[in-house]
Formats: structure tokens, C-alpha cells, sequence
């Protein structure tokens, strides 16, 4: 138990460590963490890691994609479900199929086996890219596309995953069937995630205390995944419709105080596991290596080099019919949503870079088929996989930047976030004057007296004139509104050095401290979130 902990704590320290080297070097730290484990699985003496995929797959996937779904936008996904499904679902079967044609032609792997690597490495890990994306200011659709992408495809890879391994181990398989099945699993898992999100939506509204509320918002993917897993499906597309739901229902039903500490909480806590995982993906290495010992090193570069050539050419072969002959064959479409530029669809089909996802649906795969004989090319999947991993997500991540500058696409959503600062503006003035309004109408109907509408009305006029000078183009005005900004700052640091001064001199109790610090950090929050949209 303590050699375990001391473990945890090293991992950590490392995750911490590689965070700063990222940070300097701005280079993803998915990619950095990949290629630290790979060196520290190669240092002689190191204790040797084994993945669990049950880690994976029942405690480790299920809070990472939830969390993906509640920050999704429920309006930008339905907008976008045509290119997320065509992806998701088109893209990842296609790639299935095109990987195990070349694994049974070209190595020689049956076609179930060959199915069972294609499922295992279809889906796109979206984690890197999108860091790189954001960074990049790439179009916001481009994001959503990308995001949307990454919370599906998991699903239908999950599934054509267990069907292939199923036709392995029994040796037969049904076509229609399986397609039958398919469609129960989806139905079945979007019924689901549906149920749990209204039923732990209203539990939340009904306990009204931010600790509990988030204590049930940590079991939300597990009460979404494992249920439809244990029955055969994937439980990936309940807990993304367990987060879409919440995502949408959650502004009239979560309490201000639970959004605070939940936004705080869940991007720390994925920060960990996605640090942690990737981590512990490079260091898988020496375990891998260890089971391929039959087959040669020109054999394993060979097909390692073959598959993930597949994996990378099948995405760009996809992403140009599935971009454009929709809008060809139905007008509709196109007067709807006009063809994007050709960058698009080419930036899109290189960020397929593979994950955690992909080596734990390798891990999985059973020791023996069942009738008792070891499951065929267990070992040489497993190192394909960890391959292809590598190949696209340090090659291809690293790669990225110069790709998206070379298109043109570096900083194309600039204008877009200039449009969005100028909503927002808008949005919040309006929002100001609505409260003006009712101020006047709770003023006539209770008959207050000027003394308490008074500040009020005036605390409420200062706001909205700040954000019209704040919202207008001309210099001057925003020259002011930045001076009114820097002397904020300088008087909240006033504010704060003081209150420590009581605080360190007996004056003032370390509770009340904790109350005024924490006003003065949402007034500094508030006033950095304002100053991000200029």
C-alpha cells in the first residue's frame, strides 16, 4: 500500500512537472506526458506499470466524456450533428473496415482479428487537438465539430470493438444481427441517459447544498456508463446524453453557489485523470515490448508503419465526400449550410490523432477465445495499437501548429471572438436593463422608499454605463474603461492587504477573513473575465 501511494504521489509529481515544461515549450501536455512515460518505462531499475483497462473503460472514461458533454453547447451540437455523426459513426466504420482489409492482406491477420484491431484503433482522441485548436484560434465550428466527434465515436468503437471480439471468441458472426443490435444500443442508451439526467437533475435542485450536489454530479457517468455496459453496450452515448441534458436543463435547476465550486471541481479533476492516463499510456511501453518477442523488428516497424499509414490516409479519404457530397446531392443542405473551404475539412482529418481509449480496448481483449485457445494476435494488437498511438499522437500533434499556419486557419477565429465580445456586451447590457426594470416595478409595488432604491439604481446605472464605454469602438472610451479596470485591480489588492493586516493582528477571525477573500476573488475573477473579451 505505501509503495502504491509513493507511486501515485511520483506520477503526480511528474504530471506537475510536465504542465511547466509545457507551458514553456507550448507544446500540448497529452503529447509531452506520452513521450515522458516512454522514456521512464525504458530507465533500467523503474518498476514496471500494468494498465487495468477496467480502469479505463468503468472509472476512468466515463467522468472524461461526461465532463465533455455538459461543457458542450446542446444548440452548437444539433447544428452540427450531420458532420459530428458522419464523423463519429461513418468515419470510424470506415476506418474499421479499411484497417482490416490491410491487416488481413497485407499481415496476414484473419478478418476478425483484423476487425478487432480496426475498431480498436478507429476513434480519435480529441484531447490534444482541441488544446491546440484553442491555442491556435482555430473557427469556433471547427471546435465543436472536433469536440462533438470526440464525445461519440468512443461509442460506435466500443461497440464494432465488442461484436469483432465476440466473433473471435465464438467464430461466428451475423451482419444483421449485429446491425440490429446496433441500433437497440443506441435507442436503449440514449432512453438512459435521458432518465439519469432528469432524475439526478432533480435531486440535485431538492438538496440544495453545494457539496452534495456535486458529490451526485460525480455519479452521473457512472449511473449513466455502467448500467448499459454491463448489458453489452458501449455507455458511452448515455453519458454523453446524461451530459447534454444537463448541460441544457442545468441553468434553471443548479444553484449559483453549486456552478462555482462544480466548474472549479470537474476541471480539476479532469485535469488529473487526463494527466494521469496519459502518463501512464507511455508507460505501458516496457510491458509491450516485452510480449512481442516473436515477431522480428523489421516485422513489427512494418506493420506498425502499415496500419498507422491506414489509419492517418483513411480519415483524409473520408473527410472530403463526407464534407461535401452531402451539399452536392441534397441543395437544401447547401442553401442551409454553405461548403466550407477546402482547409477545413483537410485540418479536420489531421487531428486524428489515437488515446487511451484505444489502448484500454486493446488491454481488454481476452487472454483466450472460447474454446479455451489463446485469442489470436493478442500481443502484435496490442503493439500495433500502442504504435499508432504514438505515430499520431506525437507525430501528427506535434505537427499540428505548422499544419493549421500553413493553411491559413492561424487565428481565423479571431473575428468570430470579436463578434462573440460584442454579444456578450450586448447581452449584458441588456441584462442590466432588465434589472432596472424590475427595480422600478418591485419599487412601485411594495412603495419603497428612495433611500433603499437609491444605491440600487445608481449601482446598477454605473454598471451599465461601464459596459456601454466598455462595448464602444471609440479609443478614448476604451482607453478609459482600461484605466477604470487597472484602478479595480489596485483597489482590490488595497482591499485585500488590508483585510490580511486585521486579519494577522487578532482584529478579524479567520472565518470572516475566508468570506471577504472570497467576494474579492469573484470581483478579481469577474473583472479578468470582462478584460479577456476586449
Amino acid at each position: 500500500m505505501i509503495s502504491t501511494i509513493q507511486i501515485l504521489v511520483l506520477l503526480l509529481a511528474v504530471v506537475a512537472a510536465v504542465a511547466v515544461l509545457s507551458a514553456q515549450l507550448k507544446i500540448p501536455p497529452a503529447i509531452l506526458l506520452v513521450l515522458t512515460g516512454v522514456v521512464l518505462a525504458l530507465v533500467p531499475g523503474l518498476p514496471a506499470l500494468a494498465l487495468a483497462p477496467e480502469l479505463v473503460l468503468l472509472l476512468v472514461l466515463p467522468p472524461v466524456i461526461y465532463a465533455s458533454a455538459v461543457a458542450m453547447s446542446w444548440r452548437e451540437f444539433r447544428f452540427n450533428l450531420r458532420p459530428i455523426s458522419l464523423l463519429a459513426v461513418g468515419c470510424v466504420v470506415f476506418t474499421t473496415i479499411a484497417v482490416a482489409a490491410a491487416a488481413h492482406f497485407v499481415l496476414g491477420l484473419a478478418w476478425p482479428v483484423g476487425f478487432v484491431l480496426g475498431a480498436i484503433v478507429s476513434p480519435p482522441d480529441a484531447v490534444a487537438p482541441l488544446s491546440i485548436a484553442r491555442r491556435m484560434q482555430l473557427p469556433r465550428r471547427l471546435l465543436v465539430i472536433l469536440e462533438g466527434e470526440g464525445l461519440a465515436n468512443d461509442a460506435t468503437a466500443l461497440i464494432l470493438y465488442r461484436f469483432a471480439v465476440a466473433a473471435v471468441s465464438a467464430g461466428v458472426f451475423s451482419f444483421g444481427e449485429a446491425a440490429g443490435m446496433f441500433a437497440a444500443i443506441v435507442a436503449g442508451e440514449i432512453v438512459w441517459g435521458i432518465g439519469v439526467g432528469w432524475l439526478t437533475l432533480r435531486l440535485r435542485r431538492w438538496v440544495h447544498d453545494p457539496r452534495i450536489e456535486i458529490t451526485i454530479s460525480i455519479l452521473v457517468p457512472f449511473l449513466a456508463y455502467w448500467p448499459p455496459a454491463h448489458l453489452g453496450g458501449s455507455g458511452v452515448l448515455a453519458t454523453v446524453t446524461a451530459g447534454l441534458y444537463i448541460s441544457w436543463n442545468g441553468l434553471r435547476l443548479i444553484s449559483a453557489a453549486t456552478r462555482l465550486q462544480g466548474i472549479f471541481f470537474w476541471d480539476f479533476f479532469i485535469y488529473l485523470i487526463e494527466g494521469m492516463v496519459f502518463l501512464i499510456t507511455g508507460l505501458q511501453a516496457r510491458t509491450l515490448i516485452a510480449r512481442i518477442g516473436d515477431h522480428s523488428l523489421s516485422e513489427l516497424a512494418i506493420a506498425a508503419a502499415v496500419v498507422s499509414a491506414v489509419v492517418i490516409v483513411t480519415r483524409f479519404i473520408w473527410m472530403y465526400p463526407a464534407t461535401y457530397l452531402p451539399r452536392w446531392l441534397f441543395p437544401p443542405i447547401k442553401r442551409r449550410d454553405p461548403s466550407p473551404p477546402w482547409q477545413w475539412p483537410f485540418v479536420l482529418a489531421f487531428t486524428g490523432v489515437r488515446g487511451i481509449v484505444s489502448l484500454a480496448a486493446a488491454l481488454a481483449i481476452p487472454f483466450a477465445t472460447a474454446d479455451g485457445q489463446p485469442f489470436p494476435g493478442r500481443d502484435l494488437i496490442l503493439f500495433l495499437t500502442f504504435s499508432v498511438i504514438l505515430v499520431t499522437l506525437v507525430g501528427q500533434g506535434l505537427l499540428l501548429p505548422a499544419v493549421i499556419r500553413m493553411l491559413g486557419l492561424a487565428h481565423a477565429g479571431r473575428l468570430e471572438r470579436r463578434a462573440d465580445a460584442v454579444d456578450e456586451h450586448k447581452a449584458r447590457r441588456q441584462g442590466i436593463q432588465a434589472a432596472i426594470e424590475r427595480l422600478d416595478q418591485i419599487t412601485s409595488e411594495r412603495n419603497l422608499s428612495e433611500d433603499i432604491v437609491r444605491p440600487l439604481r445608481a449601482h446598477h446605472r454605473d454598471r451599465l454605463r461601464h459596459i456601454e464605454l466598455r462595448s464602444d469602438g471609440h479609443d478614448g472610451h476604451r482607453k478609459l474603461t482600461e484605466l477604470h479596470d487597472e484602478i479595480e485591480l489596485l483597489l482590490i489588492t488595497a482591499e485585500r492587504q488590508h483585510i490580511n493586516e486585521l486579519y494577522r493582528s487578532g482584529e478579524l477571525k479567520d472565518e470572516v477573513r475566508r468570506r471577504i477573500e472570497r467576494e474579492l476573488d469573484l470581483r478579481e475573477v469577474d473583472l479578468a473575465n470582462q478584460r479577456s473579451t476586449d
